[in-house]
């Protein structure tokens, strides 16, 4: 048997590792042709909604590279290229929302909000008449988050300590049940069990704190939560040395667990106060809004920016009252977009930098 033979009987059976590659440029081509034809087979079949045309283009999208894979590259390669294709088009299907959500919020509002909106309130102003603004909502707002981030970060904290720290045993376990299970609590029972504690048994009336009693129970698990994962993430090789050199274990938290995690606490704090921002069933319940300004949330009524926004809204055929909407939406989106930009920046601060 020649060399040239034994060569050839030791090549691998199969597709050779050099085989044919798709060019580069080749998905941005198949994304375009697919969204060509998806939009094409939508205004053929008489489709109304750009949705169903965007997940025809989708569909095809993932068929068109599996199959042009599958015939150059072979189905090993093709199998790697759809799932690439699929995590894309996920991708895609969630930024489209958020993004025609935003953009169409600042198209509707921009015109709206001015210096005069942002510093005045509703008060003396016809509801279906022009003027009018949000100064007395934003007092309202900013009042109510921070009392709810008062009472709730500190507790929130604590119990994150508690259950890294000292939690053993069934205390632990149950605290750690009832922490999962109002991460998932819906707003309007906590807005049900203030209202039925604070207002009705105590008799206290209506206010701001009423408020923000119901947003600090929502806030809590989220901060008990986030707070427990960065607390796991301080190595233990920390609190050992520190135990080594004979620091009693409260100050090795204070001193030495908590500086570590502070910047991921810190974050876990801000994207919470983010998620209570928007909540509009406990205000409605027990805030129960007002057109003046008010700056004390111990006593009467008092506005929010969520609220405020259905209150405009809900007047049927007022074309004043839907822009004020949008444009008291627009600030709200700016809030808590500027709440999770700086989490992140606190979180990039705070980080470990690797030196030289």
């Amino acid at each position: 048997m020649t060399v040239t033979a034994l060569v050839e009987d030791a090549r691998p059976v199969g597709r050779p590792l050099t085989a044919n590659r798709l060019p580069k440029w080749a998905p941005a081509a198949v994304a375009a042709g697919s969204i060509a034809l998806g939009c094409g087979i939508g205004a053929v079949g008489g489709l109304a909604s750009h949705l169903q045309w965007g997940l025809i283009s989708g569909l095809l999208f993932l068929l068109i590279s599996y199959t042009l894979s599958a015939q150059v590259e072979g189905r090993r390669q093709a199998k790697d290229r759809f799932a690439t294709s699929v995590v894309w088009v996920a991708f895609i299907l969630a930024v489209v929302p958020l993004v025609a959500l935003t953009v169409y919020t600042v198209q509707q509002g921009i015109h709206v909000v001015d210096g005069n909106f942002l510093g005045h309130s509703m008060k003396g102003v016809i509801q279906s008449g022009p003027g009018g603004g949000i100064y007395h909502a934003l007092i309202g707002t900013l009042e109510q988050v921070g009392l709810a981030t008062a009472i709730a970060a500190p507790i929130g904290l604590l119990t994150a300590v508690y259950l890294v720290e000292y939690g053993r045993g069934t205390l632990a376990k149950a605290v750690t049940f009832f922490v999962d299970v109002m991460t998932g609590i819906p707003s309007i029972v906590a807005g049900l069990f203030i209202l039925s504690i604070w207002n009705l048994a105590l008799g206290f009336s209506y206010s701001g704190f009423s408020g923000s009693l119901a947003l600090a129970i929502l806030m809590m698990p989220v901060v008990v939560r986030s707070t427990e994962e960065m607390l796991k993430l301080v190595p233990n090789e920390l609190r050992e040395a520190s135990y080594a050199l004979g620091v009693p274990k409260w100050k090795t938290i204070l001193r030495i667990v908590l500086p570590t995690a502070i910047g991921g606490i810190t974050t876990g704090v801000m994207l919470a106060v983010a998620r209570i921002t928007g909540e509009t069933a406990p205000v409605m319940m027990l805030v129960f809004g007002a057109d003046s300004i008010n700056n004390n949330p111990f006593e009467g009524p008092q506005q929010s920016l969520p609220m405020y926004i259905w209150q405009q809204y809900s007047q049927v055929n007022n074309d004043f009252g839907y822009a004020r909407a949008w444009g008291a939406a627009l600030v709200l989106i700016a809030f808590v977009m500027g709440l999770n930009l700086i989490a992140r920046g606190i979180a990039r601060w705070r980080s470990p930098k690797g030196g030289h």
